[in-house]
């Protein structure tokens, strides 16, 4: 059974190899130098309500997290948020991408969230049947923004209204 909840300091380290592996193997980041533990950290305390972090943990091993943040700083943006979620290869195809995500936006539509954004690198058909799946819709493509593994990476912007 999957148990998902929120983030704590003791899930850092599993959060960090997960997204460490999208940093060094694929273009679910655009990050290219893989990331401490202690990176994550400033997403445990924040105050705002919209800035949600989650896990999902299976047999007591974290295998995915998501989360929220900002979509830009000006205050005109306040509600509007941007997701992410990632999943240890082994965790893919069973669903916890969705009960995440499921999570994530429940908590973001009870805090006054009004839009919410993702960015998928393409391509990627399964992150895109999830946010198509759970109500987002695409919006727009930007082509060839990121440069990574040597390879130009276009970007497709997807949008749920609340």
């Amino acid at each position: 059974m999957t148990l998902i909840r929120p983030a704590r300091e003791a899930d850092l380290s599993a959060v960090a190899a997960i997204y460490n592996v999208e940093v060094e193997q694929g273009v679910g980041t655009f990050d290219t130098e893989p990331k401490a533990p202690g990176h994550f950290a400033p997403r445990l305390d924040a105050a705002d309500p919209r800035d949600v972090f989650l896990v999902a943990e299976d047999a007591g091993t974290v295998v995915g997290f998501a989360y929220s943040g900002p979509f830009r700083p000006r205050p005109a943006y306040a509600a509007t948020r941007e997701t992410s979620v990632y999943l240890a290869s082994a965790a893919r195809g069973r669903g916890l991408g969705r009960a995440l995500y499921t999570e994530l936006l429940g908590r973001l539509d009870a805090a006054g969230v009004h839009t919410t954004m993702a960015v998928i690198a393409l391509p990627n058909d399964a992150s895109e049947a999830l946010h198509a799946a759970l109500g987002f819709e695409r919006v727009g493509v930007l082509r060839e923004v990121g440069h990574k593994h040597g390879r130009w990476v276009d970007t497709a912007w997807w949008q749920r209204l609340s």
